[in-house]
């Protein structure tokens, strides 16, 4: 088969120029009206390849059938990729450049001097000397998490419908929003979609292979102060702001921290903090690849906010409490039950010659809801580098390997 003549790229920088990013904040769903604009281009172009049955629901999710051209009964599988971007760079204005022939030498963004991408930053950089790697400008992130995903699933679809002689079963399209706000599988069905394994294109580097995920809470830690007018306050009140910042300053910070952890240590991470000298809440994202570890985590913490209330007399009748959401759970739980999934997506690497790198993801996807909702559904690279930040970087021949991949993984199944 001959990949010369993909348009990944091209699909790739048109979606990026649309905002889509989401809303931790927002009521509604998707968190963002905004997400719907890129969601209604892509049922367009999917009509328009030829897959007819491409619609957005109410809700907003994506979904299509490209049919299958074999006799052969075999399982349903989907792919699957987010639109939204994440809230933590701007995502509007985008402006991608294409550096054909990159050179190795330090990129300086042109619309913000002070953003410059090397390869001491980046060593991956180096495997794309002489090739092509696609930037922002320096003001906005580029919007590969997970446009790249995207592009490269449209791109599979197009080269399907091109290609009838390569057989395969039926392939479900799923694209979904509010992924980077951890809300995207909460309207999705799974019946509807009529799936029965699922691949997301959300990863990094050319290799990678993702089955296993962090295990996620959401904890928040609410503090209950004491108040009385600032004027006759002596000996009465007890800020609640004031306790939040006792409660900070004792966590640990040289482990247990995002910024000190690596490989498959756990942590727990203050995210938000808000409130007044009578109640103040402290959020913390709690994460481990154990999931009954994220109860002693928990657990742990409180322990720690206890005691750092208890040795000031101001604080003696601050109440603490705690409340749990639980976000997501390590899809390897799931996944080990379907080995097969993961062998047919290997050997797609292998066929494409692509060494595979079987690593976990220090956090989540979609893929990690949906293996628990009923659908067991990995993880498959595309590319994506510095993702969250202006520093957003993707080599064009990793999102092409990725449609490769794509195209032998329908073909083994």
């Amino acid at each position: 088969m001959a990949f010369d003549n993909l348009k990944v790229a091209e699909r790739f920088m048109k979606y990026v120029q649309i905002d889509t990013q989401s809303d931790p904040a927002s009521n509604t769903f998707p968190s963002t009206s905004k997400q719907k604009d890129l969601l209604s281009m892509l049922v367009s172009e999917l009509q328009a390849i030829g897959i007819k049955d491409a619609a957005m629901d109410e809700h907003g999710y994506v979904m299509a059938t490209i049919p299958a051209n074999s006799s052969i009964q075999v399982p349903v599988i989907c792919f699957c990729a987010h639109v939204d971007t994440a809230p933590d760079c701007s995502g509007t204005h985008v402006k991608p450049i294409l550096h054909k022939h990159y050179n190795g030498l330090p990129i300086t963004l042109p619309d913000d001097a002070t953003q410059v991408i090397s390869v001491e930053q980046y060593p991956y950089l180096k495997a794309f000397i002489g090739g092509s790697i696609i930037t922002a400008s320096g003001k906005t992130l580029l919007g590969a998490d997970d446009k790249a995903g995207v592009a490269i699933i449209v791109e599979l679809a197009s080269y399907l419908i091109q290609n009838p002689a390569i057989q395969h079963g039926p392939v479900k399209i799923l694209f979904t929003p509010d992924e980077e706000v951890g809300k995207g599988t909460d309207f999705l069905d799974l019946k509807k979609l009529g799936a029965d394994y699922g691949y997301t294109l959300d990863g990094g580097a050319l290799g990678d292979f993702e089955m296993e995920t962090f295990s996620a809470d959401y904890l928040v830690l609410h503090i209950e102060g004491v108040i009385a007018h600032p004027g006759a306050a002596k000996g009465i009140m007890q800020n609640a702001i004031k306790a939040a910042g006792a409660i900070l300053a004792a966590l640990p910070t040289s482990e247990w921290c995002p910024e000190k952890t690596e490989g498959r240590a756990g942590f727990v991470h203050p995210n938000h903090i808000e409130g007044g000298a009578e109640k103040a809440s402290i959020e913390f994202l709690v994460r481990d690849f154990d999931t009954p570890t994220l109860k002693v985590h928990a657990e742990r913490l409180l322990n720690i906010a206890k005691n750092a209330v208890a040795k000031h007399s101001d604080f003696s009748n601050v109440k603490l409490a705690t409340t749990i959401t639980e976000q997501y759970r390590n899809m390897r739980e799931i996944i080990d039950l379907h080995p097969a999934i993961v062998e047919k997506a290997l050997n797609a690497y292998k066929r494409a010659g692509v060494i595979p790198k079987v690593a976990p993801i220090r956090g989540g996807t979609d893929g990690s809801r949906m293996s628990f909702m009923g659908l067991p559904t990995p993880n498959i690279f595309t590319g994506m580098q510095a993702i969250h930040s202006k520093h957003e970087w993707i080599g064009v021949r990793d999102m092409e390997k990725s449609v490769e991949v794509l195209v032998n993984l329908v073909e083994i199944i």
